[in-house]
């Protein structure tokens, strides 16, 4: 596990997926939350995914 934090690249998805995650709760949580949320955290949890399971060539 201490290998993976070591690489950017999983840090950086893992940071997008947990954003992605804080803005979907807040649109299943809130009410009056925007449509914004919705398209952003999609997009963060699908380029936070890629980045995490996306293996890099020298690997």
């Amino acid at each position: 596990m201490l290998k993976k934090l070591n690489d950017l690249q999983f840090v950086i998805g893992l940071f997008f997926s947990v954003v992605s995650v804080i803005l979907l709760l807040n649109v299943l949580l809130d009410d009056h939350s925007s449509n914004l949320n919705i398209y952003t955290g999609s997009c963060f949890l699908v380029f936070g995914l890629a980045m995490m399971l996306i293996r890099g060539k020298g690997n």
